[in-house]
């Protein structure tokens, strides 16, 4: 009869999760990993097949419980006229507090975009769906706030403010303020009036 397993699944990824978003897949050492989640090599090869498979389990934990429920007010079926601006808002905030996972390390899936492990095809197939989903959330959210613009210039308009987030995310690492100031862009392409 096998072992019963003695640990949260959860907690582990999440624990590894922390090391992908700050050391990327390949600067996270095994060693600091099996010290996060207080499993042994053999017991992560066990439940995840791998390091890249703990490594994709950290990336869907990332857009589960970090991405998506971020983006939530912005998928309802009735979004509110501010849910793109308090969104942008609380990423700002978010990026100018300097403990923050945020704005110490940007963002898991742009770092790994930029990273060799973003050529793998399965990768990615996740990056772009991640871009998709956070085009796709923005448009909506443009399009609650900025009933004046036309389909076409709510298109343009998300596709701005999409590129300035993902910029702002690749830019945390090494310019805060150049982070803060590419969403503070978009707050003011979204909103019509100068940046806040």
């Amino acid at each position: 009869m096998g072992r019963t397993q003695s640990y949260d699944r959860d907690d582990v990824v999440r624990a590894a999760r922390s090391v992908f978003w700050e050391q990327g897949y390949e600067g996270a050492p095994l060693p600091e990993l099996e010290r996060v989640t207080g499993l042994n090599r053999s017991s992560i090869y066990h439940a995840f097949g791998s390091k890249r498979g703990l490594f994709d389990a950290a990336v869907e934990s990332y857009l589960d419980e970090i991405i998506r429920p971020r983006l939530s007010p912005l998928t309802v079926d009735e979004v509110a006229p501010g849910a793109l601006e308090e969104y942008l808002l609380g990423l700002r905030a978010a990026l100018g507090q300097p403990a923050s996972l945020p704005a110490s390390s940007g963002c898991l899936l742009v770092n790994t975009a930029a990273a060799p492990i973003g050529r793998d095809e399965a990768v990615a197939h996740v990056i772009a769906g991640y871009r998709s989903e956070l085009r796709a959330a923005f448009g909506r959210g443009v399009a609650a706030r900025r009933s004046d613009l036309d389909d076409a210039q709510v298109a343009t308009l998300a596709d701005a403010c999409t590129g300035l987030v993902v910029s702002a995310f690749a830019l945390a690492r090494v310019d805060a303020a150049g982070a803060a100031d590419a969403v503070g862009t978009a707050i003011a392409l979204v909103t019509g009036s100068p940046q806040p």
